[in-house]
């Protein structure tokens, strides 16, 4: 049985996470992001930008692509 994902020891200022209007959440890093599957990615940069609409090449983190690319559908509406 497993419990829930493990997290590394909390630091004395809180992260700090900036959302860009129809771009990434900016994020201090570093960061581990654990996916849905339970894989574990980590950044070591200062700053990192976690994709926001799944169009990048490299999910979780952004690519830019939304630049170039059309939103798919939202399956929720």
């Amino acid at each position: 049985m497993s419990g829930p994902p493990e997290r590394p020891p909390r630091e004395h200022a809180p992260r700090r996470v900036t959302v860009a209007e129809d771009g990434p959440y900016l994020v201090e890093g570093p960061v581990e992001v654990v996916l849905p599957d339970g894989t574990r990615q980590v950044s070591e940069r200062p700053v990192v930008a976690l994709c926001a609409c799944r169009r990048s090449r490299c999910f979780p983190f952004c690519d830019t692509s939304h630049r170039r690319r059309s939103r798919p559908p939202d399956p929720r509406v």
